[in-house]
């Protein structure tokens, strides 16, 4: 009697179990100012070897540009205007602009070296990212943390 009445502890609590694993990939996403960003729309385009990479929530943007989109490569924020970190939100009739540039905000932006995450020929690329981006009122914004995975390379025409 005791192993029927086990077996039917298994039995029912195995079937109980419910896997409801979401997967979230592509992503990108940070803390901002200490707080969870993610965006529900991403790209990726290359020109020539420069990376652009496009992410918002519908109110907020977040672009990347580096020089190069070779994977293993790190770029500096906050040296010259060719490795860039912008930010904008726009909500209602207000508009905020934030950007790293020569002498103006700081960070890093890392195209990950991993085929698995990054294959420029399969379209996707994968990498980390931080910055601070300033405002023309001299706010700051902070970004930390921040990953792009498997982010879809768009073509350009």
């Amino acid at each position: 009697m005791k192993k029927l009445l086990s077996l039917l502890v298994l039995l029912v609590a195995m079937t109980s179990c419910e896997e409801d694993v979401k997967f979230n990939t592509p992503a990108v996403q940070a803390l901002k100012d200490n707080e969870l960003w993610k965006a529900t729309e991403y790209k990726a385009m290359i020109v020539g070897s420069s990376l652009t990479i496009e992410a918002t929530n519908g109110f907020e943007t977040v672009v990347l540009r580096t020089v190069s989109s070779t994977p293993g490569q790190s770029f500096q924020l906050g040296i010259n205007n060719s490795n860039k970190a912008t930010y904008s939100l726009v909500a209602d009739a207000l508009v905020e602009e934030y950007q790293t540039g020569t002498d103006l905000g700081n960070g890093l932006i890392e195209i990950s070296a991993d085929p698995t995450e990054t294959n420029i020929a399969e379209g996707y690329i994968s990498g980390n990212f931080r910055f601070n981006a300033v405002s023309s009122s001299d706010e700051t914004v902070n970004f930390q943390r921040g990953f792009f995975y498997k982010v879809p390379i768009q073509a350009v025409p």
